[in-house]
């Protein structure tokens, strides 16, 4: 067992399609799980002109707005980086928490590596899905967020700002942590 806090951070990201690399990330949302309140967002300048039409219809974003006024993606991965660092200190181990936790650290992962070098998060991830799938024993079709919402009711809803998103997400996992997971006694 380590003796390292565990720090849980959600994360939701934006992007013009699915895969990094290929595609841009266009925004970070991340928060505390535990403390939604204490967030960092960002929008960034894509590093590409690919994109899939559906996913901009979805995020509303826009690669030429972004191109003017978005970050400059190592900029913005080393704000998220000092960011992170402040949550934890030498004693703590942030871990990433994200709903389709694969698809989201995927981007992250890619952007810190290809910008600064290294990911602050290490090389795994906590999904919720997995998380939620692992609680209930539901199949994997009953973890869309959807239905998920109809079994936790959550105050928040996604919205595709990935902020907002972030923080909705943190309170899917509290949710789960209250409700299905069995308390140590």
């Amino acid at each position: 067992m380590s003796d390292n806090r565990e720090i849980f951070v959600s994360v939701d990201v934006e992007t013009a399609g699915p895969i990094p690399g290929e595609y841009s990330l266009l925004s970070i949302g991340a928060c505390l799980v535990f403390a939604p309140e204490e967030a960092f967002a960002c929008q960034l300048k894509p590093i590409g002109d690919r994109f899939d039409p559906k996913a901009l219809e979805v995020t509303g974003l826009s690669l030429a707005t972004l191109a003017q006024s978005g970050e400059e993606p190592r900029l913005a991965m080393e704000k998220f980086a000092r960011w992170l660092r402040k949550l934890g200190g030498d004693d703590a181990t942030i871990i990433f928490v994200g709903f389709n936790a694969p698809f989201d650290w995927s981007f992250i992962n890619y952007y810190f590596h290809r910008f600064l070098g290294e990911n602050p998060f290490g090389f795994t991830a906590l999904d919720i899905k997995a998380l939620y799938m692992g609680a209930t024993g539901c199949s994997w079709a009953d973890t869309r967020s959807s239905r998920i919402a109809q079994k936790l009711a959550p105050t928040l809803t996604g919205t595709h700002d990935a902020l907002a998103d972030a923080r909705y997400q943190a309170e899917i996992f509290r949710l789960i942590q209250i409700k299905l997971v069995p308390q140590e006694k």
